[in-house]
């Protein structure tokens, strides 16, 4: 990516010197810009929520939100991509939950703010 230079002079310079060093890489700063672009779909906050309370097969999960199939397949292909949800399959059917604590902690925590 190309390094943006900035238009203007600090006021606090000695302020932007301690903080720069601190500032994450860009890269991980596009990822995790990337993850809150996957969190920020209604349809996906709604199966995270369900798959906070249990782990659930696809149409389970379809009859849950009124939504087809194909459109749940298709919101859960975009939450595995990101590592948000993990798959297990049982028999004919495919089962899905959270893949680790700290998604529902950061699903938590978002709730919390927004509830304040």
């Amino acid at each position: 990516m190309e390094n943006k230079k900035s238009d203007c002079e600090a006021i606090n310079i000695e302020l932007v010197n301690k903080i720069k060093p601190n500032m994450p890489d860009m890269n991980l700063l596009y990822e995790l810009s990337d993850f809150f672009k996957v969190m920020g779909d209604s349809t996906r906050i709604q199966l995270l929520w369900a798959l906070e309370e249990s782990e659930m097969c696809v149409g389970d999960l379809a009859v849950l939100l009124n939504m087809t199939k194909s459109a749940v397949s298709h919101q859960l292909k975009v939450l595995r991509a990101a590592k948000l949800v993990r798959a297990k399959k049982t028999g004919k059917n495919v089962y899905y939950a959270l893949s680790d604590h700290h998604v529902k902690t950061v699903f938590e925590k978002a709730l919390e703010h927004i509830c304040e």
